[in-house]
């Protein structure tokens, strides 16, 4: 049954030109733009463990191919407890999808992107009453944003040369420890040669993309990373921001950043300089957010109220991250 909704899915999305390779454009951003609205479009839904989480990982896993890099799916198997609304727990088994594509480099260390394949999956009759997750989300802002942004530059790199390695990695099982799982596959050696984690999250909503570095990475790294992209922004006249290392609100106790892996995170947000959130001008995003809400994280919801941002935070992002990662990957000799 499962096999073949999944073959009459992939049948139809065939049909209607969802797997057809998108071209990419002159313009930073405009690539990234196409891939967050396609992806959005055709892929709704897609926690873990889904035939439309499946689907996205096939289409993820022929674009980076299609680039020359090599990559591959991971599956992982995990648990979660589901809610019911009399208060019964059930016990549910799922089984995760993530893409990862890779380029050598000239010597084994490397630089990681990554950024969430799957969307929200409720654990509970109450998250499915608040319409959080489900058939019907398509995560535009969380986190087709940042899968775009990260296929926008690997496409962008395929062919530059690098003397450290690029990693790309979209990862599925957001809320059920996929970040856990992979850093718990990865061996000491992959751990040690990982130079930089960067993370990409949730880029369209927040009034300012924030680049952030983790508790534990060493300062003249936040230099060349957290530091870097700031004045790459300013001389773009793009705004941008950083909470330094604070950690209570951001990034909160990240998996890579306690186990002593540098840590740069990118992420819109709306939060003043000591991290406490304020208070969003715009009505229709209270919160100043609207992550796992079906009603809101859509691209007609965000075209609406927010119009221009979907362009406009492409662009930005791939504008600053595109020539910080080239500089990261090919460091300049010392004089």
């Amino acid at each position: 049954m499962f096999s073949r909704l999944r073959l009459g899915m992939l049948s139809a999305l065939l049909a209607c030109g969802a797997f057809f390779p998108l071209h990419a454009a002159t313009k930073d951003g405009q690539f990234a733009e196409q891939q967050l609205r396609h992806i959005a479009t055709y892929f709704p839904g897609r926690m873990a463990g889904s035939p439309a989480e499946m689907l996205n990982a096939d289409y993820l896993q022929q674009q980076f191919q299609q680039w020359g890099y090599a990559s591959n799916k991971r599956d992982f198997t995990t648990r979660y407890q589901y809610k019911s609304q009399d208060g019964h727990v059930s016990e549910h088994n799922v089984t995760a999808t993530s893409v990862i594509a890779a380029r050598a480099g000239d010597v084994p260390q490397q630089i990681v992107i990554l950024a969430q394949a799957d969307t929200y999956l409720p654990q509970s009759d109450s998250d499915r009453q608040k319409n959080l997750g489900g058939l019907t989300l398509q995560g535009a802002d969380d986190d087709a944003s940042g899968l775009a942004v990260m296929l926008e530059l690997a496409e962008q790199l395929k062919s530059v040369p690098l003397h450290y390695g690029l990693r790309f990695v979209a990862l599925s099982g957001e809320s059920l420890h996929g970040e856990e799982d992979y850093l718990a596959r990865m061996t000491p050696e992959e751990k040690k040669h990982t130079l930089l984690v960067i993370k990409l999250n949730g880029l369209l909503t927040g009034d300012k993309l924030f680049f952030n570095s983790g508790a534990n990475t060493p300062e003249p790294v936040a230099r060349q990373t957290r530091d870097r992209a700031l004045a790459i922004a300013r001389a773009a006249n793009i705004t941008a921001a950083t909470l330094g290392k604070i950690v209570k609100k951001e990034p909160a106790v990240d998996v890579f950043d306690k186990a002593g892996i540098p840590l740069l995170s990118v992420r819109a947000a709306n939060w003043g300089k000591n991290g406490q959130r304020l208070r969003t001008t715009n009505a229709h995003f209270p919160e100043g957010s609207c992550q796992r809400r079906a009603d809101c994280d859509n691209l007609a919801y965000l075209d609406r109220w927010l119009p221009g941002r979907i362009t406009h935070r492409t662009h930005d992002s791939v504008k600053i991250l595109r020539p910080l990662i080239r500089e990261l990957a090919n460091p300049q000799p010392e004089p």
